[in-house]
């Protein structure tokens, strides 16, 4: 019975994991979508976010499962709290990807993303590719020395974050309120998929250590 326990333990990990991939494509395809104005990709992006939120509402039913039939306590409490919680952050990853594939999708034939910023979009999609990627790895092998890293290496989102905000305050931007509340949130999209895919990392922290840093703003 024990060993079956623990083998319903380490399924939550390789379905995170699983939920990890899938958000990493769905931000890959979403920020190439709205990049090249490409519908059918954005579509999918839409689409197939449905399977993120089914694996994690089997995560949340195989936690509650778990819950009511093992009592558990101690590493494996701490390691249930921490898997619904990394698939709150996850689900919500593919969501924030969702949301990039709809403004594609709204602007199609059009392009959301001026010429002078499209550089800077594509650099926030490819930071948000690694730490996703990042944050897999650290969940399957519990690395804490990786994921205290996560941290520093989505500082480089936060600096493109605002130099959106730059180009958009400037007094030479010249394409009128709509494509800057475009671009507005699509910047707040890729800055909070990466604090999202940060506060993951710091949960590893706490499942191995038993200890949090500080929790990102996700207010």
């Amino acid at each position: 019975m024990r060993d079956a326990y623990h083998e319903e333990l380490d399924s939550l990990t390789d379905r995170l994991v699983e939920m990890t991939r899938l958000v990493r494509s769905a931000i890959s395809r979403a920020t190439t979508a709205l990049l090249d104005s490409d519908l059918q990709l954005a579509e999918t992006v839409i689409s197939q976010d449905e399977e993120v939120d089914r694996i994690f509402a089997e995560i949340e039913a195989s936690i509650f499962d778990l819950m009511a039939r093992q009592q558990p306590v101690a590493v494996d409490l701490r390691t249930i709290v921490v898997a619904l919680r990394m698939g709150t952050d996850l689900e919500r990853m593919g969501d924030l990807a969702e949301h990039v594939a709809k403004v594609a999708r709204l602007r199609h034939p059009e392009s959301a993303i001026p010429p002078e910023i499209r550089a800077t979009i594509l650099e926030m999609g490819q930071i948000a590719e690694r730490l996703i990627t990042k944050t897999g790895s650290c969940i399957a092998s519990r690395d804490v020395e990786s994921a205290l890293e996560l941290e520093a290496d989505d500082d480089a989102m936060d600096k493109l974050h605002r130099r959106l905000f730059k180009v958009l305050m400037a007094d030479d931007w010249k394409y009128g309120v709509e494509p800057a509340i475009d671009v507005t949130l699509i910047g707040r999209y890729y800055e909070r998929y990466a604090d999202h895919a940060v506060r993951v990392a710091q949960d590893v922290v706490y499942l191995v250590t038993g200890s949090r840093t500080k929790d990102p703003d996700l207010l």
